[in-house]
């Protein structure tokens, strides 16, 4: 590789080390004179005297003082601090400007940029963005009128979550607008926006219909196509976007160079047939690569892929040879000046990522490979039989498929690790399958587009053909995601590590989930209801680099402690199961205990037994006979002894289950006290707070229903005893590192640190 035949690589990568910087290092309102006059005089050294140092400086400094101006004083920050911190009651004028996302509840969830909002009687014009849930039926392009509350976007309160807040703000995006109502917004008119933009949606749309057609009693398939061809993710499910994660073929659903390959090629072909000039085909290929990008939604892999394939194409037009790398790097740099944030985006890192390590290491990996299969390249071909020639070509083609998926592998494994806590070792043979018949997938949806103006049956008998394929497909990721060692969950990196047991106590509002992870073992007691299992504890658990579950203990019948149990046996497998035996009303509850007969799941109910070396669990509550009205009467209790602490989990248990424990002598006293609230509100009695002791409280919160929330006579009784209290309403998860000797707990949410040793 040569930097001056391939100029953009060097711009580019200074362009980001400008842009990084910038995040970083803030310029100060009174410093702004200084880096303006010294980009002055380094500007007036590349124009006096030429040379690369001093180009590359420009290009870094320009970046960074770009960057510095777009995040400094932007119009989502001067919206927010005129919005305040606290909720307040706005209308809202604007325009949809993202696809809307349609949760399972119903609520959509899309980017809002505003033409003015109204507050506190007065109308502000403003073209800054709000983050909207409501429950209407929004498109893309879409002029509404919205009435609700804005407030500040929440942060994440447990690890592992995703933090949509910082998200947000690297799009400008401060606030977010909560419509209580259908009826509370008004569509004024529809598909607004860029007649560009609205062309493109009006395409995709009578796209997606084309290939969907007749494929109608298969949601699944339909949302796979629409996702490979169309770019429309937010369509498909994240329970089927699971196993391609895992498998490493995830970027199927992001349109990238290998659909914009596909395209080019078609419509070359085509040009070609038509007898078009090469340079007329350059000419009419690239506006509609460009337009191509647009319909998939305008994402950072289309418009990198379509950028890349343009420039190679202008070589036609200038007669110039182009260069994978310096295609790659013109596209960054495109892309950098359109939005400097992108850098920062996961997406863009993991496009580049990966195009740039396949372009340095296919063709060696290829070509090193080759060397010991290949037919010798010094013997004439005529005297090599025909089934050798067989062989060798599709060596010579299993060879480039192989380099190409371990180089795309390398380029994604960092970013994989660190953004998904995720090693995917299936990848390297999924994706020789599963690429070449996506390739086919994409050419077939291609061709029903083209015949649908003609013949609909035909394009019918096209959509079936990929119907066959999506299922082929769909069987051949379960499957390898099934298999054994095909993918791994891995923590992040601690070190030194001194605690020998882990405690996180989620914030699951009303419900409850504690994991345990003590020498390799992993436990979970409770796991929330569904919503929240899929939100927070399995995003969670991968974060924690969890692969399978040891022990599953369910307090009580509660769905909002044990709806989510269902989905975590089939993602985790439990070993071990622990059953409140007491009988309850719950239908959840019921159905669970069919599900554990079905699969022949024993459940457990040992008053003692061990979790790991130096932790040992007692269930002080209920006894295997006792039955009680309510549920939270006869959840369970259950005490931790660890070599540096004793842990109470009270779950939750109400006034009359802490009277039972005292009137039955059981030694309570413990160092931390985890609990609920009990349906009454009446719960940690000072009774029982005499008889435990604790030096420090976990207890959740939530302001609806009433009883589901802390009092403040309750919480100033525990202050005044000298308690300390981590109430999850204002601290989320609450993290627990027990060491041989100590202890701390650390506030997820506010990061307050309370050790053993604090007096």
């Amino acid at each position: 590789m040569s930097f001056p035949r391939q100029p953009f690589v060097g711009i580019a990568l200074v362009a980001g080390l400008g842009v990084v910087v910038g995040d970083f290092v803030s310029i100060a309102e009174s410093d702004w004179l200084f880096w303006a006059i010294g980009f002055v005089l380094i500007a007036a050294a590349v124009i006096w005297k030429p040379n690369a140092i001093c180009t590359y400086g420009l290009i870094g400094c320009a970046f960074f003082l770009i960057h510095s101006f777009r995040t400094r004083d932007t119009v989502g920050l001067r919206l927010a601090s005129e919005l305040t911190d606290r909720p307040r009651v706005v209308t809202a004028i604007g325009v949809v400007r993202s696809e809307p996302k349609v949760a399972s509840d119903g609520v959509a969830s899309f980017l809002f940029q505003l033409e003015s909002i109204e507050f506190e009687g007065l109308t502000r014009p403003t073209s800054a963005s709000l983050f909207v849930h409501w429950r209407g039926n929004p498109s893309m392009g879409d002029e509404l009128r919205l009435f609700g509350i804005a407030e500040m976007i929440a942060p994440p309160r447990n690890p592992g979550e995703f933090d949509m807040r910082s998200y947000l703000a690297r799009r400008d995006v401060r606030r977010s607008l909560f419509v209580r109502y259908v009826e509370d917004g008004v569509l004024l008119s529809k598909r607004g926006g860029n007649p560009v933009l609205r062309a493109a949606q009006k395409s995709r749309d009578w796209m997606q219909g084309v290939i969907c057609h007749g494929l109608e009693d298969s949601p699944q398939v339909q949302n796979f196509l629409s996702g490979i061809a169309l770019g429309l993710r937010h369509q498909t499910p994240e329970d089927i976007e699971e196993p391609f994660q895992q498998t490493g073929t995830l970027h199927l659903f992001a349109v990238a160079g290998l659909h914009v390959g596909i395209v080019a090629r078609l419509l070359w072909t085509i040009a070609t047939v038509a007898r078009l000039p090469r340079r007329a085909a350059t000419a009419v290929v690239i506006p509609l690569l460009l337009f191509y990008a647009a319909v998939t939604g305008l994402h950072v892999s289309s418009v990198r892929a379509a950028i890349m394939a343009s420039l190679i194409l202008a070589g036609f037009l200038f007669e110039r040879r182009g260069f994978v790398l310096n295609s790659l790097a013109a596209a960054a740099f495109v892309l950098l000046c359109w939005d400097t944030n992108q850098l920062f985006a996961s997406g863009f890192q993991l496009s580049f990522a990966v195009v740039g390590a396949i372009a340095l290491l296919a063709d060696r990996l290829s070509t090193w490979s080759q060397q010991f299969g290949g037919t010798d390249s010094f013997l004439p071909q005529r005297l090599v039989s025909r089934p050798r020639r067989a062989l060798g070509q599709a060596y010579h083609w299993a060879c480039r498929g192989a380099s190409v998926s371990f180089a795309a592998w390398v380029g994604s494994l960092p970013l994989v690790f660190w953004y998904f806590h995720l090693i995917t070792p299936s990848s390297l043979v999924a994706n020789l399958v599963v690429v070449p018949i996506a390739f086919f997938i994409l050419a077939i949806a291609l061709l029903s587009l083209l015949t649908a103006p003609f013949s609909s049956t035909l394009s019918l008998l096209f959509n079936n053909a990929n119907w066959s394929l999506a299922n082929a497909i769909f069987a051949f990721v379960h499957f390898v995601a099934e298999t054994p060692g095909s993918h791994y969950y891995v923590p992040s990196l601690r070190w030194p590590d001194p605690a020998v047991v882990r405690i996180s106590v989620l914030d699951l509002g009303a419900g409850a989930g504690a994991h345990i992870h003590v020498s390799g073992a992993n436990w979970l007691i409770d796991c929330g209801n569904a919503r929240n299992y899929d939100r927070v504890v399995r995003p969670y658990l991968h974060f924690s680099g969890v692969n399978r579950i040891e022990g599953l203990i369910l307090t009580h019948g509660d769905s909002l402690h044990i709806g989510g149990a269902e989905s975590l046996l089939e993602d985790f497998s439990p070993r071990h199961l622990f059953d409140n035996p007491a009988p309850d009303r719950s239908m959840i509850h019921r159905r669970l205990r069919e599900i554990f007969l079905k699969r022949q799941l024993p459940t457990e109910w040992e008053p003692v037994f061990t979790m790991g070396p130096d932790v040992n669990a007692k269930i002080l509550f209920p006894p295997r006979d006792f039955s009680a009205g309510k549920s939270d009467d006869q959840a369970l209790v259950i005490q931790l002894a660890i070599r540096s602490a004793r842990l109470l989990f009270m779950s939750d248990a109400g006034v009359a289950t802490e009277n039972w424990l005292l009137q039955r002598g059981n030694e309570l006293r413990s160092d931390i006290l985890v609990k609920g609230q009990h349906h009454s509100g009446n719960s940690g009695s000072d009774a029982l707070l005499n008889a435990v002791q604790p030096r420090l409280i976990i207890a959740t919160s939530r302001d609806f229903p009433q009883q589901e929330r802390i009092s403040d006579e309750w919480a100033e009784r525990v202050r005044a005893r000298g308690i300390k209290l981590f109430r999850q309403d204002e601290t989320g998860a609450v993290e627990l590192e027990l060491g041989k000797a100590n202890w701390q707990a650390r506030a997820y949410l506010s990061g307050e640190v309370f050790r053993s040793d604090n007096r």
